[in-house]
């Protein structure tokens, strides 16, 4: 995929509302479309230091959400520290889990901080069947997720009226674009509740981005060539409006600032002069109408019904 030349059209960012941050790409799992290559021997993680600048930008920029990613980011030394600093500003705070960490040892009382913080859980379960997730995720891993969803359920999480979110996220195992979100919603809510007795917020579908281990996978199979011209062939103008970049901005375990999360795995730091989380403290300057850089994974985010860390677009 050639990153300087492109023809998805310009964008440009709105108002800053969302802070993204990968604070270090150590997991339990090494699932075969993680754009992000994360794995059990990976060892960044993000400093000290820029762990406790985090709350200091949010206070600053008047950020509204503050999503928390990884690697399974619950692997961090720091990674209470932070949330509970951000929830005592009052800001909300988002735990992209990969529900397996909350039943590895020493994480027994994960689940009990998440919900006494009121910390909103977006979860990877990229189905409902367990040959299908053992397949992209590894062996055992449904079966761990199960068990964590019903933990998740019994303090509150998903349940109607507790105000403890707990998202699903889908994203197919095929290179294809996903269903519908309301009627895999609508399978997914019928299927864990009769077959598990789970219970969920909401569910979001995702399109698989062409970058990375998902792009060696491709390569791999002879198929990148024809998912990469299925995603530009779907391209919908609609989905421009609502792109998580033109609200999001994305920050790696270094501390610098990218206009997305694919943007940061492809190393294609944002314009502007604001490039790390210190500028954003020691710069007057706003990211308001700076143009966002754009490649041909974009249109992993405009295909079809679009596609963003909240799922559909339009």
């Amino acid at each position: 995929m050639e990153i300087s030349k492109t023809t998805f059209p310009e964008i440009t960012r709105d108002s800053l509302e969302t802070l993204q941050v990968n604070i270090g790409y150590k997991c339990n799992q090494a699932c075969s479309h993680c754009h992000v290559n994360a794995g059990p021997n990976r060892t960044e993680m993000m400093s000290n230091e820029l762990i406790n600048l985090i709350p200091r930008v949010i206070k600053a920029k008047k950020i509204k959400l503050l999503d928390i990613t990884g690697g399974a980011p619950e692997l961090h030394p720091k990674f209470k520290d932070l949330v509970s600093e951000v929830r005592n500003l009052n800001v909300d705070v988002m735990d992209r889990c990969n529900l397996t960490i909350l039943k590895e040892d020493g994480n027994e009382s994960l689940i009990k901080f998440l919900a006494s913080n009121n910390v909103q859980i977006t979860a990877s379960l990229p189905c409902y069947l367990q040959d299908n997730v053992d397949k992209q995720r590894g062996e055992g891993v449904f079966k761990k997720s199960i068990l964590a969803l019903k933990d998740l359920n019994s303090y509150g999480y998903g349940i109607k009226d507790t105000g403890l979110i707990l998202n699903l996220v889908y994203n197919p195992s095929q290179p294809v674009l996903p269903p519908s979100q309301k009627d895999l919603e609508n399978t997914y809510r019928i299927e864990l509740k009769e077959r598990y007795g789970i219970f969920f917020s909401n569910l979001f579908v995702l399109a698989n981005m062409p970058i990375n281990r998902y792009k060696m996978y491709l390569n791999q199979t002879g198929e990148l060539n024809q998912y990469n011209k299925l995603l530009k062939e779907s391209y919908n103008n609609q989905n421009l409006e609502y792109v998580m970049c033109k609200t999001t901005l994305s920050v790696d375990w270094k501390g610098y600032l990218y206009d997305c999360d694919f943007n940061q795995q492809l190393g294609m730091s944002k314009n502007g002069t604001l490039k790390h989380l210190n500028d954003l403290l020691t710069s007057r300057e706003t990211l308001k109408n700076n143009p966002i850089r754009i490649a041909d994974h974009c249109f992993g985010c405009t295909a079809g019904s679009g596609s963003s860390c909240g799922g559909e677009l339009i």
